[in-house]
């Protein structure tokens, strides 16, 4: 059971203009993004939209652009599209106790506007700033005292922060979460990521497909390129 079961596109937008001219946006027009697992993963090569996608479905769902909970209004630049506006959510019968969006690129100032707020607020998030962590440490320590039970989480490519243990650690506490009752929606590139048990992995091309684990493009690339490195390397380099 999911807090957000789809994600359609309002058929009243400006289909000449980004984001709407990227192919996965014009497939979503036709076929809403049904969330039937409470793990779904959005995977595809730079470019093919799925952090903007991603963005759009947090900003539908009330949260803050830049990343926070649903009660952060801060902003520094906005870089975000107009997509989420024009997405219709819906919603189960039970709503989530808490949330958070994490969107990799902007966590910076997240954790100014934390420290900038002040008070107790550090308490549920380490009992520090989070400036005093390592970049990846500091996206462990969110996950690991910010994040609770029944919550909803939509995570912009966490991995790009995180060691190959740090995701596994990740990995472990995502499952943690759902088994308390939680929702993720996650952009990744990452294949340790992907392995979470029971997930839905949505690859995005000029379409989003489901596909398995050992067909998802970074996992069978990566798997490849492990297998035969030399191979690759004189593919690539000669």
């Amino acid at each position: 059971m999911t807090f957000i079961s789809q994600v359609r596109l309002d058929e009243r937008h400006d289909t000449r203009r980004y984001p709407f001219t990227l192919p996965a946006v014009r497939h979503l027009l036709a076929h809403p993004l049904e969330l039937t697992s409470p793990v779904t993963f959005l995977t595809g090569d730079n470019g093919a939209g799925k952090s903007t996608l991603v963005e759009a479905i947090a900003v539908a769902a009330g949260f803050n652009a830049e990343g926070g909970t649903q009660s952060f209004r801060f902003a520094t630049k906005a870089t975000e599209s107009s997509l989420g506006d024009h997405l219709t959510l819906r919603w189960g019968v039970r709503k989530p106790r808490t949330g958070f969006f994490l969107r990799a690129e902007s966590f910076y100032n997240v954790i100014t506007e934390i420290d900038r707020i002040g008070g107790g607020i550090h308490a549920s998030y380490g009992g520090r700033s989070l400036h005093e962590r390592s970049h990846g440490e500091s996206f462990i320590d969110l996950m690991t005292h910010r994040f609770g039970p029944k919550g909803l989480y939509v995570l912009d490519e966490p991995e790009a922060a995180l060691s190959v243990k740090g995701c596994l650690t990740v990995l472990r506490r995502m499952h943690e979460l759902v088994e308390a009752g939680s929702q993720f929606l996650v952009a990744t590139h990452s294949p340790i990521l992907l392995a979470a048990p029971g997930a839905t992995i949505l690859e995005i091309t000029d379409t989003i497909d489901e596909v398995s684990y050992d067909t998802a493009e970074p996992v069978a690339l990566t798997r490849n390129f492990l297998g035969e490195p030399g191979r690759f390397l004189r593919h690539l380099l000669e």
